[in-house]
């Protein structure tokens, strides 16, 4: 039964401003708001200044609220909000992709000790209701497979390479111009945000905790217009992928650029939509696709949670409690990673000193010319996280379904 709940806000950017209005006149959502903390002292905002705090722990201690929304940028911070907030006796909705698959063990064990919920449908997917579906609808389905595309960002920059005919730091640029990406763009264009975002979803799909670190993401900020000029002249795209599938009972979890074929439901998703697409044993293939970059698909997905609150609804994670059941209350976590496998990729380098860490098996197609040089091989897939996260490396590797 729908009840009204009184909500503090952690963050006042887009997202939360345009959170704040709703919640303050929609005529439907039973909210009301009780104090918004910020950073910022020098900062004028357009709400009524008794609201805003710069201290956290005048919110966090406060007997009147029932809901803590943080959407700030601050790992750490946002883990202490959330944390501190359930132990506290207040639920907790989030949007922080990566304090959320960082400390997702440790958040999910203060649901259960504290029974107070922590729901983040906005922290995956953008617009698209992914993590309540893999709930709801598959909690007792056996999947086999999950794969998507999770960030609109690179996705707007693969599509307009593809499309205006331009090179990566082009495009780049236009888009942080228009807002499309971040003055300091990493965590996008180098797979991370696709990276948490497919943590978050591998618990709900299968039920596995697995750390950052320990799965592989490749990104696109190596891309150039050659990689894209191939691509088109095989009738492929170019897509930054989070996939994970079952593998015996191991899962492999990764994250990399793909060439997607005209047939595929992925090729279809362009500038900044998202797609999931989930394989079941009994519901075969069933694709998902929605905005998911700028504030109003996130600010929707979060409103929704908060929403979904006044309802008294929270996880089940029933794939999960099912998984630490049968590994003697424990989840198994990486150990259920098989990185123990040959894949077929597309290497574009430079000098093929450059390829020295990589173990390639197999040679398929190699290509040298003054302008461009690339390999198609299977490689051993292991060999390839001497490239996660570095900087220096100008290797361009993607996926050859």
């Amino acid at each position: 039964m729908e009840k009204k709940i009184s909500v503090a806000l952690f963050g006042f950017g887009c997202v939360g401003q345009g959170l704040y209005d709703v919640l303050n006149h929609s005529e439907v959502l039973q909210a009301n708001i009780r104090g918004i903390g910020v950073k910022d002292r020098t900062k004028k905002r357009s709400v009524d200044q008794s609201l805003i705090s710069y201290e956290t722990k005048d919110i966090l201690d406060r007997k009147d609220v029932d809901v803590i929304v943080e959407m700030i940028t601050d790992t750490e911070e946002a883990y202490k909000i959330a944390s501190t907030a359930m132990r506290n006796g207040m639920h907790v909705v989030s949007a922080s992709k990566k304090m959320l698959a960082t400390y997702f063990d440790e958040l999910y064990r203060i649901q259960v000790e504290t029974g107070k919920a922590l729901i983040y449908e906005g922290s995956a997917g953008g617009s698209i209701p992914i993590i309540r579906t893999l709930e709801e609808y598959y909690d007792n389905e056996l999947l086999s497979s999950l794969r998507g595309i999770l960030n609109g960002t690179t996705n707007y920059i693969l599509t307009r390479m593809e499309l205006e005919n331009k090179d990566y730091g082009v495009v780049l640029k236009d888009a942080q111009d228009s807002g499309f990406a971040e003055l300091d763009p990493w965590m996008d264009v180098a797979g991370y945000d696709t990276l948490f975002k497919s943590i978050l979803l591998n618990v709900h799909a299968f039920g596995v905790v697995l750390k950052p670190d320990d799965v592989l993401n490749l990104g696109i900020q190596n891309i150039s217009f050659s990689d894209i000029r191939y691509a088109k002249e095989k009738g492929l795209r170019i897509k930054l992928i989070g996939s994970a599938a079952k593998s015996g009972d191991k899962f492999r979890v990764y994250v990399m650029p793909r060439f997607v074929k005209q047939d595929d439901e992925l090729y279809k998703v362009l500038y900044e939509y998202n797609a999931i697409e989930v394989e079941g044993a009994y519901s075969c293939k069933q694709t998902f696709v929605g905005k998911g970059a700028g504030s109003h698909p996130t600010g929707s997905a979060v409103l929704s949670d908060v929403s979904a609150l006044t309802y008294d609804y929270k996880y089940g994670y029933r794939k999960l409690k099912k998984l630490e059941k049968n590994n003697a209350g424990k989840n198994p976590g990486s150990r259920v990673l098989d990185n123990d496998f040959a894949i077929k990729v597309y290497i574009r380098f430079t000098d093929k000193s450059e390829l020295k860490d990589i173990e390639i098996r197999n040679v398929v197609e190699e290509y040298k010319s003054p302008e461009v040089n690339f390999i198609i091989a299977e490689v051993g897939f292991k060999s390839l996280s001497t490239l996660k996260g570095n900087k220096e490396s100008k290797l361009f590797v993607c996926a050859v379904e």
